[in-house]
């Protein structure tokens, strides 16, 4: 790089209004030499490694919740804008915090849409139930693959039906190792797609190596932001790590759980403290599959006190487990299957 001349040596090569216009010129050219992009293409491997696939509850409402009646989703509400004050001030901690909820109050207003994309019990008719679990979730800002099911063509072919095109998918987030969640991961990839993928960092490096020779990974452990309005728990649990997504919404927070192996109690709590708002929906795989109604019904009291105003409970959580959160949330309970879509408008 040709080094700057110095104003001094300037100066002293003339005298007048010329020189200092030329030393203006000077200075305002110097920054101005863009960075060339670097572009980086890599091979597309033969096959993932995925985890174990557990096998599927025998309670029957697991594999046919059809007999359970269904519910409106969400209803449309509007926000208040009342949490930011009008009181005047000049502190610039009170300025500071004040742009914090406007941009919160901002984060909120857009609507969301959340589709299930895969699942082992049945909602719309025209798609395939398959063991497993995903759903698409479509923010204002972004549209993002919470977890791909255990197959990959029932996966594609679920979403072919329902008109979404695998190139809206700008990132993918996975709950935790399970085949049942991952396996999608291969098919989605071989279509051409290129999202960001985030996992728990706990992953095995093979399969993180793999995507990563393919498109973007981040590993993440801890709790982070990872779109506007959208964050997920970080890693939970000491024997099956796992995360879930936390979605900000005009009504509340939504949360979105795997299999929710360390938790779905514990889950929905950390999500509530990532999210810094209170839980509108719950929704996904429970893992409540055999749990004893006792122990059901203490969790559903902790939903209750955590503030929890809504519930659509599918995947894993088994029959006992969706009749009893039926009968506790009434008309805020949401039967979920493959095919549901939830949105939450302001």
């Amino acid at each position: 790089m040709k080094a700057r001349p110095k104003s001094s040596e300037l100066l002293r090569s003339g005298t007048g209004w010329s020189h200092i216009l030329l030393l203006t010129i000077l200075l305002v050219l110097s920054g101005c030499w863009p960075i060339a992009e670097r572009v980086h293409e890599t091979p597309f491997p033969s096959q993932f490694a995925t985890g174990p696939v557990l096998p599927p509850p025998t309670d029957s409402a697991t594999r046919n919740p059809t007999s359970l009646p269904a519910t409106p989703t969400p209803s449309a509400g509007s926000l208040s804008r009342s949490l930011i004050s009008n009181t005047p001030t000049t502190s610039t901690e009170a300025a500071i915090a004040e742009d914090t909820a406007l941009a919160k109050v901002d984060e909120r207003q857009g609507p969301v849409r959340i589709t299930i994309v895969y699942d082992n019990n049945p909602y719309d008719p025209r798609l395939k139930t398959k063991w497993g679990f995903a759903c698409l979730v479509q923010t204002g800002e972004t549209t993002l693959l919470f977890d791909t099911g255990g197959d990959g063509a029932t996966l594609l072919n679920n979403m072919a039906t329902l008109g979404i095109e695998p190139e809206s998918i700008e990132a993918i987030v996975l709950s935790h190792f399970h085949g049942d969640h991952t396996g999608g991961v291969n098919s989605l990839l071989a279509s051409g797609v290129r999202p960001m993928v985030y996992v728990p960092r706990s992953f095995p490096a093979s399969f993180k190596s793999q995507v990563q020779a393919i498109t973007d990974l981040t590993g993440i452990e801890q709790g982070m932001q990872i779109a506007d309005g959208v964050y997920t728990t970080g890693e939970m649990g000491s024997g099956i790590i796992e995360q879930a997504l936390v979605v900000n919404t005009s009504k509340g927070l939504v949360v979105v759980t795997g299999c929710a192996h360390p938790g779905v109690a514990e889950m929905v709590c950390k999500a509530k403290e990532i999210g810094g708002d209170e839980v509108y929906l719950v929704l996904g795989g429970f893992h409540l599959g055999g749990a004893s109604e006792e122990r059901i019904k203490a969790i559903i009291r902790d939903f209750q006190q955590t503030g929890v105003q809504k519930v659509a409970p599918c995947h894993c959580t088994g029959d006992k487990a969706i009749s009893l959160f039926r009968e506790a949330y009434g008309e805020d309970f949401i039967q979920n299957g493959v095919g549901q879509v939830m949105e939450i408008v302001p």
